[in-house]
């Protein structure tokens, strides 16, 4: 196939412009207009205490994210919290991630596959979200593609040459990886789905599931330990037929992938590590849920990996069947494709990077109250959770006395704090003459089920009336002051 770019400049090429591109598409609107939600105030606060009382926190809440607040706490150490801090290690994990999908595809389908499903992987909507997003997914997202072409290293070698220090390599980027989603470890049956397909050798095998097992073995005290921590999760909703839609398309894209790749079937291919990679990841959680609701999609984002490469191997086959009658249109088949798919998920684009993307916004309700509040106001958090615009805004609550707080989130080692009993509440309410509450908006509030939260609405409804009633991107803050 005729091609206008030299042979000496396509490897460089091949890794530095799917980087390039993701990169850019990271860093395009990564403050989000100032915003931060709830989930990436969780990381914010938490990677703002001292390292000790993190540890002692996991202890109670959020074992399951350890490794990655640590991480985070250390990057806010260096370089200060901020929602560059917090969302560029995302960034660059996808970018990473682009560029071991490139490297797949080029090894097992050409450069046009390689670049395609490189430049492709940023552009997928599920990865738009979790691009510019202060969670650990993206992280996973990279060790699973790093784990994908260590595999394939291995399975596509030459003899001779050592293998155990890439086995060793895959081993400890599986466990990180897991240490970091102990749900990626949904990775580990893909790869082995992907060694059945190619009919590795019983060496490769014994060496796969030593390694493999290892993994699983580190890793396993965190899942153990985390399901203690159960209740975090009791709010996922059990497993839907409308749930199962989205993935359902997925992994019909995914099939039609690897029907353009069309592999021979004991030749390792890129539909032989892509279609594993994105349909036993989601089928396995699928079987978990039955067990116990745990269907996020952030959960196998990694699987996007493995779509992404599909992708660029229906690209590449593209590329293959244009070039004998059209060899200068064929070099233009993927950057044209590419670019038609920028405009066209623009709309996605756009929405993926505005405040409304998000169920609310912790910071623009700080602002809230920092222009509501008064000298000797009282504060009220409902739910409790609700608490977090506090953490990561302390000074817009400067001079605000939280009438619920018996012991501070940092002292109790959890995320939001103890409350006290709903009658102390109840009577510190009595003496005060304003409260502001800091609630989520109508759209999104539930009706007050914990008896603390009943106690605070009861009072305000029984004996203040409201003055002020500001509603912001997902939260809400009403001011009350005392009717007699």
């Amino acid at each position: 196939m005729r091609c206008h770019i030299p042979a000496a400049r396509r490897g460089p090429l091949l890794w530095l412009i799917p980087f390039l591109w993701t990169l850019a598409f990271g860093l395009w609107g990564l403050s989000r207009q100032d915003s931060v939600w709830r989930d990436e105030a969780a990381t914010w606060q938490v990677a703002g205490r001292p390292a000790g009382e993190i540890w002692r926190m996991l202890g109670n809440v959020d074992a399951v994210h350890g490794l990655y607040y640590l991480l985070m706490h250390g990057l806010f150490e260096v370089f200060g919290a901020s929602t560059t801090t917090l969302r560029l290690p995302s960034v660059l994990a996808i970018a990473a991630a682009a560029v071991c999908v490139a490297v797949i595809g080029r090894r097992l389908a050409g450069f046009w596959a390689g670049l395609g499903g490189g430049l492709a992987l940023g552009l997928l909507p599920a990865v738009q979200f979790y691009l510019q997003e202060g969670r650990p997914y993206a992280l996973v997202a990279a060790g699973a593609g790093l784990s994908a072409l260590l595999l394939v290293s291995l399975l596509d070698d030459r003899p001779g040459r050592r293998a155990w220090p890439r086995w060793t390599a895959y081993g400890t980027v599986v466990l990180v990886c897991a240490l970091l989603n102990w749900l990626s470890l949904l990775a580990l049956p893909a790869h082995a789905a992907t060694l059945w397909w190619v009919r590795a050798g019983r060496g490769v095998w014994l060496r796969w599931a030593a390694y493999g097992s290892a993994a699983v073995a580190g890793a396993l005290p965190l899942v153990l330990f985390s399901r203690g921590q159960s209740d975090q999760v009791s709010w996922i909703p059990p497993l839907t037929w409308h749930m199962l839609i989205g993935p359902g398309i997925l992994l019909a894209i995914g099939v039609l992938g690897a029907w353009a790749d069309r592999p021979d079937r004991s030749r390792l291919s890129a539909a032989a590590v892509g279609l594993p990679l994105l349909a036993v990841p989601q089928l396995g959680l699928v079987g978990l849920s039955l067990v116990q609701p745990l269907f996020l999609d952030r959960y196998v984002l990694f699987g996007m990996v493995g779509l992404a490469l599909l992708i660029g191997a229906a690209l590449g086959a593209a590329v293959r069947a244009c070039a004998p009658r059209f060899p200068t249109a064929s070099a233009l088949l993927v950057p044209g494709l590419v670019g038609v798919s920028v405009l066209a998920l623009l709309p996605v684009e756009l929405g993926k990077r505005a405040p409304a993307s998000r169920v609310d916004d912790v910071l623009a309700v700080a602002g809230e109250v920092a222009r509501l509040k008064r000298d000797g106001d009282a504060v009220l958090f409902v739910p409790a959770a609700r608490r977090d615009t506090a953490l990561v805004s302390p000074k817009a609550f400067t001079g605000l006395t939280d009438l619920a707080l018996a012991e501070s989130p940092v002292a109790s080692a959890t995320l939001k704090g103890e409350e006290a009993q709903p009658a102390r509440i109840r009577q510190a309410l009595l003496e005060q003459r304003r409260v502001l509450l800091v609630t989520d908006s109508a759209e999104v509030a539930k009706a007050p089920s914990a008896e603390r939260d009943k106690a605070k609405a009861a009072v305000l409804r029984e004996r203040f009336a409201v003055v002020e009633d500001r509603q912001v991107r997902g939260r809400r803050v009403t001011v009350y002051e005392r009717r007699d």
